[in-house]
C-alpha cells in the first residue's frame, strides 16, 4: 500500500502532501495520524519556518474516508476516537507555532474544508471549489467546520453554506473570507511555496507570537486583547531578533534572523 501522505521539505518549508488522489485525498485516521506526526517533527526542527499542506491529483480533498466511518458506526468508542483525533489534529495545526499555508485545487469539501479552515493562509487555484457537504447526506461537521466557518464568514453566510451544501467558486470563497490568494492552476504549488519561503525570512519567534495573539485574542474582550498584545510586545522588544531587525532597518539591509 502506498503512503497516504508524503512528508518532505524544500528550503525552510516543511511540506505535507495528501497522496490518495484515487480516493480524492479523503481523510482516514491514518492520514490524520501522519499529519500529526509530521507537524510535530517540523515544529521541533529549527530549520523549518513554515508548513505547506498540498495535495496530489485533480482535487484537494473531498472529506473524511466514509468507508472507514461506516466501519465504525456500531462501535461508539472507535467512532469517538476517529472524530476526536481528527478534531485534535486540526486544532494542533491551528495553534501550531509555525505558520500553516494550504494550497487547494479542485474540490475542497466537508472534511477537506475543515482541514483548510484550520490553516492560516489559503492559496486557491482558479479551479478550486469549496463547500460543506454534510447536510446533503444527513451528516454534521465533526472536525470544527461549524465553528471555523462561522468565525470566518459570519453566522448567516456560514449557516447558508452548511444548510444548502452548495459549492463556492474560488472568487466567491475569497469574497467570503475563506481564501487569501487565487492563482492559475499551473502556478498553485509554486506560488504557495514561494509565499512560505518568504515567511521563512522572518523571525520564527515573532511569527509564532503574532499567530498566538491573533488566535488567543479572538475569544477575549477588547481590553483583554490589548493587554495580551502589550505583554507580548514588552517581552519581545529586548530580544535578539528585534535588535537584528532594528539594526537592519538603520543600515538599509535585509535582516538575518538567527532564531
Amino acid at each position: 500500500m502506498s503512503d497516504p501522505i508524503l512528508v518532505t521539505s524544500e528550503g525552510n518549508t516543511g511540506i505535507i502532501e495528501l497522496a490518495r488522489p484515487e480516493k480524492f485525498n479523503c481523510l482516514s485516521l491514518e492520514v490524520h495520524e501522519r499529519i500529526s506526526v509530521a507537524r510535530a517533527e517540523f515544529e521541533a526542527n529549527p530549520a523549518i519556518r513554515a508548513i505547506l499542506i498540498r495535495a496530489q491529483g485533480k482535487h484537494f480533498c473531498t472529506g473524511a474516508d466514509l468507508v472507514e466511518v461506516k466501519g465504525k458506526l456500531n462501535d461508539s468508542a472507535a467512532l469517538d476516537h476517529f472524530i476526536a483525533f481528527g478534531m485534535n489534529n486540526l486544532r494542533a495545526l491551528e495553534t501550531s507555532s509555525l505558520p500553516v499555508v494550504v494550497a487547494v485545487q479542485g474540490l475542497c469539501l466537508a472534511g477537506g474544508i475543515e482541514l483548510m479552515l484550520a490553516c492560516d493562509v489559503c492559496f486557491a487555484a482558479e479551479s478550486a471549489q469549496f463547500g460543506d457537504q454534510h447536510a446533503q447526506f444527513g451528516l454534521i461537521p465533526g472536525w470544527g467546520g461549524s465553528q471555523r466557518l462561522t468565525r470566518l464568514m459570519g453566522q448567516r453566510r456560514a449557516l447558508d453554506l452548511m444548510f444548502s451544501a452548495r459549492w463556492l467558486k474560488s472568487d466567491e470563497a475569497k469574497e467570503a473570507g475563506l481564501v487569501n490568494y487565487i492563482v492559475p492552476d499551473a502556478d498553485l504549488h509554486k506560488s504557495a511555496l514561494e509565499y512560505c519561503e518568504k515567511i521563512a525570512t522572518r523571525s520564527r519567534p515573532g511569527i509564532a507570537e503574532m499567530k498566538r495573539l491573533a488566535r488567543e485574542g479572538a475569544d477575549l474582550g477588547v481590553d483583554q486583547q490589548m493587554r495580551l498584545e502589550r505583554d507580548a510586545a514588552v517581552r519581545a522588544l529586548p530580544s535578539d531578533d528585534v535588535a537584528e531587525g532594528l539594526d537592519a532597518f538603520e543600515n538599509r539591509r535585509a535582516p538575518r534572523f538567527k532564531a
